[in-house]
């Protein structure tokens, strides 16, 4: 999950979308990591950590440890502390962040910043002014993003209430100024004439003409081109949206919001959960629970399961009206800024799939790819469902049918196997992020090497960082791990871009050093102008080139129990968490190769229905035996990992794939539906909308007349328009698995060549190249480059991993 706050035009389309969703070895020669700490006092940029090859085993041994071993932890991490007398280098080494005060002061100072390059845009006149234009407008979203990605972490990060206020006083006050940017009409003239020019063109490059187009087309979709009062129309109807969206995610109820049935009526279900649930012999079940999941897939008595069905599946009547609401004002502020619908605006340019019309082609062609294995599962479920009650087979399968016979199937499964399913005790966390490394190393030439933290570099004593070490460019990144659980800590792990990936010219590190002259005051004490155009966060230098880069700075947050932790022994993941920390990394991954030179396109900044590919991808590396032998290995005996013991796990799991995803398909649908001209008409009605589209396309059994569940669909606020997105990645992986890793055949999932072969043609662009173009040259086929309707129905036809039809 790629972490995200609200749209606006001056930070990146993923920058800033939804904050709601926001609340998820032995020490050998550690005296080096000390000494070359203390050599770094007082020094604008650190002497590189000399990373030859006998170091590289040090580094990957004690990666290891300092996720698996909290005394080799502290003990690697405590010398600094004594070394540097307390001395606080701010949150991510951001020089303004040594106190909640310091929040502001960033804001305050990048406001100024901001301020002087929209006037300069304004006053552009001459033709190397114009040139300079869409850079001007790059760093001017830089600026606000630096304020707005980290506030927008910390607010929901930080432990420290304090901290967490001052982050959200700042991130306001970067916000508002951005919304009246976003009214400045002169910059959209500005831009306009640069486009307009084909002398300022030619000059740009491919990067530099994309940047430009995106910003061009968010100043489209903020109806900046319209007049005054359509605009103070659109600002009010964003702003209510947003409002009603954020009430519609929070406060989702369901109709009933308990259930209760005599206790005598919970056969099946967890003994222990019907325990602490029953009183006076009755249970008194929360519909909004996983128990009420759980109870759903195990009690036997048929009524009871359809009286749970129902409640799980009816959301309240107020859940239903916020969500027609924001359907229709959607509709309304996409018609203002003359779009056909909000799907078509949502769709138009920052997507793969160019258009609802694209988006029909796939999810249909992916549709009749997949109906013929639902039909095989609602056979087999008929006969499990024929089976328990005694017939030959059963004739009808109702809705709250599904799941109590899935889950029959998949318990006959479990009872089958051969051996203890304790996959956890091969997977503790070092030995997982062990072999992580030991896998981009193997495909991308990188790999992640610990280093020690400064006082009020991290947000707490827990969190590891580790430096991204490339065997041709050195440093590349950097990446701090929060992964363990702590109670005041969302549960949901995500990757959040800090700082992304761009290109300081020259001209800004002249200007730093001009600052004291241009009213900026209170300032923090930079060793360097190069040090303070930056901030003071970590930058690097381009092999012969004289152009400096911000490193990508990623957190990766996670929730992984440390039930050992007062033994001395390490978190053990479970396959789901493991298979999480795999897909985050996906992520960073794609932060990390794609060292762009402008922000905007920067790392995960790319089209919403690509950005998940890279994850989605490392899910199957994670099931790969060859993969696993990488690092899979006993936490105390040190033996291998039995790969039955995942392939027995896999095929469980994925038993009724396919009718997951006829479900995702049918989600996927209903949102393109509710993105459309439909909402505007008289008489639009989310529930039969929802309840048609099922009886067209599904095979499972339709929801029963009286449910509401789209009122409990969150998705479709934050992702309005682009629910297909996780589907839709989710078949492109499958296809450069198979493609570009031959599946993992002939150790395909750890060939260096394979490895560069994605990175050059796909990773390392961000969003700075036509997605398809990118899609195209890793799979080698030509077929797909044009990214129109006909390319989206081949994708579909795709089809599932391992398909022999698919061509």
């Amino acid at each position: 999950m790629i972490k995200t706050a609200r749209s606006g035009l001056w930070t990146c389309s993923r920058c800033l979308r939804q904050a709601s969703q926001a609340r998820q070895q032995q020490q050998q020669r550690r005296w080096l990591h000390a000494a070359s700490s203390t050599a770094n006092i007082g020094t604008a940029h650190p002497p590189p950590v000399n990373h030859a090859p006998p170091d590289a085993k040090h580094d990957d041994a004690l990666l290891r440890q300092i996720f698996d071993s909290p005394p080799t932890f502290k003990y690697f991490a405590k010398p600094l502390k004594d070394v540097l007398s307390g001395r606080n280098v701010g949150l991510f080494r951001n020089k303004y962040l040594t106190s909640p005060e310091g929040f502001l002061k960033f804001a305050e100072v990048t406001v100024k910043r901001a301020q002087k390059l929209v006037d300069k845009v304004l006053n552009a006149s001459t033709l190397e002014e114009y040139k300079a234009i869409v850079r001007d407008l790059d760093r001017l979203s830089d600026l606000l993003c630096r304020v707005l990605d980290v506030s927008d972490f910390v607010r929901v990060t930080h432990p420290d209430v304090k901290i967490q206020a001052a982050a959200s006083q700042a991130w306001s006050f970067v916000y508002q100024y951005m919304n009246q940017l976003n009214t400045e009409t002169g910059l959209s003239v500005q831009l306009g004439k640069a486009l307009n020019n084909p002398e300022v063109m030619d000059s740009w490059n491919e990067e530099e003409q994309t940047v430009a187009n995106i910003l061009q087309q968010d100043f489209m979709k903020s109806a900046i081109h319209l007049p005054k009062e359509s605009r103070d129309r659109f600002v009010d109807l964003s702003q209510t949206i947003s409002e009603l969206g954020s009430s519609f995610v929070e406060d989702m109820q369901p109709e009933e919001k308990y259930l209760e049935f005599p206790s005598s009526k919970a056969q099946g279900m967890d003994p222990r959960t019907a325990q602490r649930l029953v009183r006076g012999g009755v249970i008194r079940l929360p519909t909004m629970s996983p128990e009420a999941t759980m109870a759903l897939r195990t009690i036997h008595d048929e009524d009871t399961r359809k009286a749970i069905y129902y409640a799980t599946r009816t959301a309240s009547r107020r859940s239903v009206k916020v969500l027609e609401t924001v359907l229709r004002l959607r509709a309304e502020l996409a018609a203002l800024s003359g779009f056909k619908s909000y799907g078509h605006m949502a769709l138009q340019d920052k997507m793969m799939a160019k258009s609802p019309e694209s988006v029909h082609e796939f999810l249909l062609a992916l549709s009749k790819h997949n109906s013929s294995r639902v039909e095989q599962d609602v056979a087999d479920l008929l006969k499990e469902k024929g089976r328990k009650l005694n017939q030959h087979t059963a004739t009808d399968l109702h809705p709250w049918d599904k799941d109590y016979y899935m889950e029959s199937i998949r318990s006959g499964m479990r009872s089958q196997r051969r051996h203890d399913d304790f996959l956890s005790a091969y997977f503790s966390l070092g030995t997982v992020m062990q072999g992580l490394s030991r896998l981009f190393n193997r495909l991308y030439g990188i790999r992640f090497v610990p280093k020690d933290t400064l006082p009020g570099e991290t947000w707490h004593p827990d969190v590891r960082r580790l430096d991204v070490i490339s065997d041709t460019d050195g440093h590349v990144a950097v990446l701090y791990c929060d992964l363990f659980y702590r109670d005041d800590k969302s549960p949901n792990p995500a990757h959040f871009t800090v700082r992304c990936s761009r290109e300081i010219s020259q001209e800004e590190i002249q200007e730093t050093a001009e600052q004291g002259a241009d009213g900026v005051e209170g300032l923090p004490h930079f060793e360097s102008h190069i040090d303070a155009a930056n901030d003071g966060m970590h930058v690097s230098k381009k092999p012969g080139s004289s152009s400096v880069m911000q490193l990508p700075t990623i957190a990766l947050i996670c929730d992984f129990r440390q039930d050992g932790r007062l033994r001395n022994e390490p978190a053990l993941l479970d396959y789901y968490e493991m298979e999480t920390l795999f897909h985050e990394m996906g992520h960073a991954i794609h932060s990390i190769l794609a060292r762009t030179s402008l922000q905007n396109v920067a790392g995960t900044r790319c089209a919403t229905d690509f950005a998940e590919l890279p994850s989605t991808l490392m899910e199957h590396f994670c099931a790969d035996p060859t993969v696993l032998s990488l690092f899979a290995r006993h936490y105390a005996t040190d033996k291998p990992l039995p790969y039955e013991m995942v392939a027995d796990r896999l095929r469980i799991s994925t038993r009724f794939k396919a009718s997951d995803r006829e479900n995702h398909i049918i989600l996927a649908m209903l949102d393109q539906a509710y993105h459309s001209s439909l909402p505007n008409s008289a008489g639009f009605d989310s529930t039969e909308t929802y309840h048609s589209l099922q009886r067209e396309h599904g095979k499972l059994p339709s929801d029963a007349r009286g449910t509401r569940w789209q009122g409990f669909f969150g998705h479709l606020f934050g992702y309005g328009g682009a629910y297909y997105s996780y589907i839709f990645d989710e078949v492109l992986s499958e296809r450069v698995w198979r493609v570009v890793f031959a599946g993992g055949k002939d150790h395909g999932a750890v060939n260096r060549e394979n490895g560069e072969r994605l990175k050059s043609n796909l990773l390392r662009w961000g969003g700075s190249r036509n997605p398809w173009r990118c899609l195209s040259g890793a799979l080698q086929d030509e077929r797909l480059i044009d990214g129109d309707e006909k390319a989206m129905r081949i994708v579909g036809s795709w089809g599932v991993k391992d398909d022999p039809t698919a061509k």
